[in-house]
């Protein structure tokens, strides 16, 4: 044993141990102060986990203890950090979406989903209608706090509002000639459910992708559907043609009154007309008989010689045999009746005269 007190390995050992107690005196001495730095850098650490960038288009919603204490505008903010304060970031600039009936894969393509589609009619019939529906945050407050899973209830209120609105109509209505009025009704009763819900969603707009029947009946209704937009066709075309015949019709009926009536009414001053002047001639004739028969003789005699085309003859010329004549008529008148032709050589002169 004594040997092995006088190793020359014992004072390696205790130089060891000896740098070991100075820096345990070391640490001993500065403990205070160490603690006091990890202390400070953990605070310092957890004060700066509080600072947060809202984004445009972004509202942050500041809860203290879990309750709410106010809303943050984009920019740099700050707050109490964790427990005591905690913000939930809401994008409430972005339209955002909701399927019923069908959902859209990550490569575009589209899934049925027939326990959302398929639905029943007021006349008992299965018809298969997808809906999208699109919406924006409008109170970010409400949509933290007062629903939980605001989209979950969104997604069940609108299928709850389409299933209501399909089964007050029939199926012919769905797939045919009332696909708007299902869009408009499902979209006022699910912005009316929502609102009492409080769930601060705003729907923007409700779109019917598909309103057909079930695969196994399709064919069939799709025929009928032909038949509806045939029946639809004809009736405008027979609309179409009776818009333009009717009132050519109106119109030849009121031109043929229109001329009716001038017919009549200038028959009628006409006749007023002749009768006038009859009693004025007559009353002419009463008080003075010969001059008023003389007149009629002579305005007779106008009347008549007017249409008479007049030659006169020169009995001088006569025996040469040549016919000059002078017309009294109009030269150029078309209607002037044709010259006479030349008498005999040797017949007698003649001459006619009217006045």
């Amino acid at each position: 044993m004594s040997g092995n007190n006088n190793s020359p390995h014992r004072p390696e050992f205790e130089q060891v141990g000896d740098y070991f107690n100075k820096l345990f005196q070391w640490f001993s001495g500065k403990r205070r102060s160490f603690y006091f730095i990890v202390m400070l850098f953990i605070v310092l650490v957890w004060l700066a986990s509080g600072a947060y960038i809202i984004q445009p288009g972004e509202e942050g919603v500041v809860r203290t203890f879990g309750r709410f204490s106010s809303i943050t505008t984009p920019g740099l903010n700050y707050h109490i950090p964790w427990p005591i304060q905690r913000v939930t970031i809401v994008d409430v600039e972005s339209i955002r979406r909701v399927e019923i009936g069908f959902r859209t894969t990550d490569a575009n393509s589209k899934q049925e989903v027939l326990s959302e589609a398929l639905m029943l009619t007021m006349d008992e019939n299965i018809v298969q209608v997808e809906l999208l529906v699109q919406y924006r945050i409008a109170s970010s407050r409400d949509f933290v706090f007062n629903v939980q899973n605001p989209e979950d209830v969104l997604l069940t209120s609108a299928e709850v509002g389409l299933r209501s609105t399909v089964g007050q109509m029939t199926i012919d209505a769905v797939i045919t000639e009332e696909r708007a009025r299902v869009q408009d009704d499902t979209r006022v009763f699910l912005s009316r459910l929502l609102e009492d819900y409080g769930t601060g969603i705003q729907v923007t707009d409700v779109r019917l992708q598909v309103a057909d029947p079930p695969e196994e009946v399709r064919d069939a209704f799709q025929e009928v559907v032909r038949a509806l937009a045939d029946r639809e066709r004809l009736i405008n075309e027979s609309e179409a043609y009776q818009n333009d015949i009717v009132p050519r019709a109106r119109g030849d009926k009121q031109r043929l009154i229109e001329e009716a009536t001038a017919f009549k009414d200038r028959e009628v001053l006409r006749a007023t007309g002749d009768a006038q002047r009859f009693l004025s001639v007559l009353e002419a004739y009463r008080l003075s008989p010969e001059v008023t028969r003389e007149r009629l003789h002579i305005e007779a005699l106008e009347g008549i010689l007017d249409q008479v085309e007049l030659i006169l003859l020169d009995e001088e010329t006569i025996g040469n045999q040549v016919l000059p004549f002078l017309p009294l008529t109009d030269p150029s008148n078309s209607n002037a009746r044709p010259s006479a032709p030349n008498p005999a050589p040797n017949s007698s002169s003649s001459s006619g005269t009217g006045e």
